[in-house]
This record gives C-alpha cells, structure tokens and sequence, in this order.
C-alpha cells in the first residue's frame, strides 16, 4: 500500500535509537528532548489512526509541564477533550517502543485490532509549549499525520488546556465554543466580566493578583488574554519567559514542594499571588502573612472555595442537584472534615491520577476535583446545565433565584471542562472572592491544614505493595496495615497511608497529625515498617 511506503520513508527521517523502551503514563510519554524524535512521529500516526476510528478529531499536545526544560513530552486527547482509553495507552507504547524494522507490523496490529477503516477521513489538532525542543518535535508530529494521509490543524504556542478546548470545540460543531484561541478569550473573558459586573465598589487592591507565569506557555497567553478583561482583573506578571528558564525556581510545582514564593516575586502583606505550571495546567495561591510568613493555598483550599460558593448558589436558586468534591488519599484531612461536617458535601475518594478523579466527578450534577498540586476543574452533567439554564432564562422566576442561576450560567461558561486549566480556575477564583467579597486571608481561614508529612522510601520491589479503598489502606505484606494502625494510635488527629510509585522502585508515605512534630514523628515510624515489611534498601530511615 503506498500509504506504508510513505510511513516507511518518513519513518527513516524519525529513526528510533535501538533498545530505547519508553512508557505511556497519566501524563503521556515524558523524558529528555533528545530521546523523542521518532515518539512524536509515531504519535502522530497514531493520532491519525485514532481519528479515524472514532471518526471525530484528536489532539496531540507536545509539553513536559513541570518537568525541567531539557525535558520534553506527548499526550494524545480524545474527541470530548478527555485523556486517550487505557487501550490506546497500550497501543501508544507498543508503537514507541518497535524497533525501526517492526514498526508497520506494529502499526498494522493496531489497524486490525480496532478494525480501522483506512478510507476513513482523519483530523489531528497539534498544539506545543516554549520549550526550545517543542518546534522540531511538533513537526515530528506532523509528519506522521501526514504520512498516514491526515488533515492537521497546527495552533503553534498554546497551553495544554486551550488544546483540549480546542478538540471538544470541535467535535462538538461550536456547541462547547469557537475552535480558535481568540474564541477561548472570549468564551471565558465574557464570562468572567458577567460575574464580577455587580459586585459593588471593587477596589483596584481587590482587582490586583500577581501571576507567576513559570517562564513557559501560560505567561504568553495570559498576556494575549488580558486585554479581553478590559481592566476587570489587574495582573502583575512576574517569571514571563523574557528572561527566566522554564520551571526554574518558579511555578505551581516549585512552590508547593518548596513552600515558598517563586524568584522574582516580591509579595507585600496580604497581596494575593499564583502560580501556573509549565504547561499552565495547574494553578496554586499563596500569600505573606503580617509576619512574612508563606500561607499557601493548594488544590484542596481551591475545590473548598469553589465547592461551597456553587453549593450557596444552587440553594438561593432553588435547584435540587447533587455536587460533590473528588479528593485522593493525600487531601489535607482538615479539608475533609469541613466540607462534610460544616458545608454538608458528598466528598468522593479516589485513587491517585487525574483520570480517576475525572472519572468519579462525572457521576453526579456537579463534580468538583482537584489535586492537591492545584490541577482540576468543575464538571457539569448535560442535565445540571439544561435546568440551570433553563432557570436562567424564566422570566417568571423571582429575581434571587434568577440571578443565583444566571451566576451558574455564567460560572459554567467560565469553567474549562475538559482538563485543569490554570487560567480558567484562576478566573473563576477571582470571580468567587469578589462575589463574595473575601480576601485571601479569609479564604485561607476557612479551615486550618493539620501538619502533614510526605517521605520515599526505597524498596527492592514496588510490586509488593498492594492498596485498597482508594490506596488508604495496604493488604500486603502481610502485616504492613496492623504497623500503620497502632502507630497512628499513638498521635492525635493522626492518619497515614502508603503507596507504591508509578515510576520508581520507591514506596510514597504520608502522614499527617495535629501537631508537625507528631506528624515527622509519624512518617518516620511508618517509613520503618514500610523498610522492615516491604523489602527495603539501603541505609534504614532516619529520624527528621
């Protein structure tokens, strides 16, 4: 078939280095720039393929987000914005990993698996982050769509969740909003403005928010945005690319993990502040308190705020519908409790990753989940849009109802359905602390974080962790769970869990209590068992 011949003569421009083995996680392929050549090709086929099994356009993304700039990655996105099937992961590894002479039978036992029609028209949206690898990679991706006879659509600089955007656009013919980054500002922008356009007597200071734009994709496009908020919002943008290295000292991950403000951000008391990540799909706040102290405020201070200003608006509509928070085992405990003992929330748990968050939220009107990290959004059932629209648009209902549904209408606009989305979550933070006239002094006081600690210890083999009820408990090694449990006896306000890693041979602990000396003292006894029951190496964990 002259379609192969094509892959194969392409195919020798993007050689694969032999012995290379490469895997598909939650976050798609990630490693050194160098190593990515002949993955990104071979995306690009396979991205092609995948549209013309299900018919509908597909997303390619070349971004590594957090990792540093070196680094370099790829992710497919399915038709609704959404990651690709488990399946398809498999496939995407088969794929990478086929040494140059396999790669048709590869790609051909993908073809007849999924029974693809190769008559089938195939369309690839490719979208790249700032990295200085991202040009020539993305054009990898390119190659391979075309070599497998695709349309492509490359929108050059982006972020990862305008591209999702993008692709649900798209599939759904307008319905979700214009298929263009220009469609995106104003979608989201007239959203925002709707929301904030009453709330009285906003102040500049109230209108101020210092951005941290990871030296990456994010810093662009917000700037691009925000001559579309026409002064509503004042951003000052710090770590904008100019100069900085992408991820370096900066961004949501560098500051949760350090628990600091970012290079170049020179915060006064009670200034609000936030950081994107690389690909601008995750965002954290953080704050100086009167004393100079750093308060951070994490994805589980986010889906509180978030959670609770929709809840209020559901009751002042008058709308029955059920919302709940999707957490992990690693939201802080504090959290938990307040929004099931005071604000009355359903919360969810689920295992680590995105996809299981996403896949819990969509059981219920409104899903809300975030990541402690700061990546997640709100979800909409087709049913919870329909009524709140539809009570939006009544003429006959009284004016507090109306205007609590019109503030949903307008909130559901706002919101980026299809993936965390760093500039979308934090407009519709600012959106929430004007509507409700909250500083972020306020917002972090709705609850208090219990001391938490978070340590790795090495094992010989991962596998011999196994978790249930959402990685909260272990039913091997034999033995592990009694350990934790009479250790987490000893403390107050005290709960640990452990959890094999995705990626190394390393086993994560957590633990948290009421005090942050109970809680080191906590993780390094529960890091002991996990060394004694699970096969540890190396030296035995210290004491901190």
């Amino acid at each position: 078939m002259a379609q192969f011949e094509e892959v194969s003569q392409k195919s020798a421009v993007h050689p694969k280095p032999v012995g290379l083995v490469l895997q598909y996680g939650t976050a798609g392929f990630r490693t050194n720039s160098k190593q990515l050549d002949h993955v990104m090709f071979r995306m690009g086929l396979l991205a092609t393929l995948r549209s013309k099994k299900t018919k509908a356009t597909i997303g390619v993304m070349v971004t590594a987000s957090h990792n540093p700039e070196e680094d370099n990655g790829v992710k497919l996105v399915d038709p609704m914005g959404e990651m690709v099937t488990p399946a398809w992961e498999g496939y995407a590894t088969q794929l990478a990993n086929a040494e140059q002479e396999e790669l048709l039978t590869a790609l051909k036992d993908v073809i007849e698996r999924e029974a693809i029609s190769m008559a089938q028209e195939a369309s690839v949206f490719v979208g790249k982050d700032t990295r200085p690898s991202s040009d020539s990679l993305s054009q990898a991706v390119l190659d391979g769509v075309h070599a497998l006879g695709g349309h492509s659509k490359d929108y050059g600089l982006v972020t990862t969740p305008q591209l999702h955007y993008m692709v649900c656009c798209q599939n759904t013919q307008g319905r979700y909003g214009e298929a263009t980054v220009k469609g995106y500002y104003r979608k989201l922008s007239q959203a925002f403005i709707q929301l904030t356009k009453n709330v009285p007597n906003r102040t500049d200071d109230q209108k101020a928010l210092l951005v941290d734009g990871a030296n990456g994709i994010g810093a662009l496009k917000v700037c691009e945005m925000e001559t579309y908020l026409k002064n509503e919002l004042q951003l000052s943008l710090f770590n904008d690319g100019s100069s900085g290295k992408l991820n370096h000292m900066c961004g949501a991950d560098y500051v949760k993990v350090q628990q600091r403000a970012p290079k170049g951000v020179e915060m006064t008391a009670g200034e609000r502040c936030c950081s994107y990540d690389g690909d601008a799909d995750r965002i954290v706040y953080y704050y100086s308190g009167s004393a100079g102290r750093f308060h951070l405020l994490d994805g589980d201070k986010i889906a509180t705020l978030i959670s609770t200003y929709l809840k209020e608006l559901l009751t002042q509509a008058g709308l029955d519908l059920q919302i709940a928070v999707v957490q992990t085992a690693y939201a802080n405990g504090s959290s938990t409790q307040y929004l099931e003992d005071t604000m009355k929330v359903i919360v969810r748990c689920t295992k680590t990753g995105v996809k299981h968050l996403h896949h819990a939220a969509q059981e219920f009107d409104i899903g809300v989940y975030f990541e402690a990290n700061g990546h997640g959004t709100v979800l909409f059932s087709k049913a919870a849009e329909e009524k709140i629209q539809k009570l939006a648009q009544d003429s006959n209902t009284n004016d507090e109802r109306r205007r609590a549904a019109l503030l949903l209408q307008n909130t559901v606009n706002l919101i980026n359905q299809t993936v965390g989305d760093a500039i979308s979550d934090m407009l519709l933070i600012e959106a929430v602390l004007a509507i409700r006239g909250m500083t972020v002094q306020q917002w972090d006081a709705i609850y208090t974080d219990l001391p938490n600690r978070q340590l790795k210890v090495k094992v010989a083999d991962r596998r011999v962790i196994d978790t249930t009820d959402a990685e909260r408990r272990t039913v091997s090694p034999a033995g592990l769970q009694e350990a934790i449990d009479s250790r987490v006896k000893k403390y107050r306000q005290a709960r640990s869990f452990v959890r094999p890693s995705g990626t190394e041979d390393v086993v994560r602990v957590y633990a948290e209590a009421d005090t942050q000396e109970s809680a080191d003292a906590l993780a390094h006894e529960v890091s002991l068992a996990v060394y004694r029951l699970a096969g540890g190496v190396g030296e035995e964990p210290k004491p901190l």
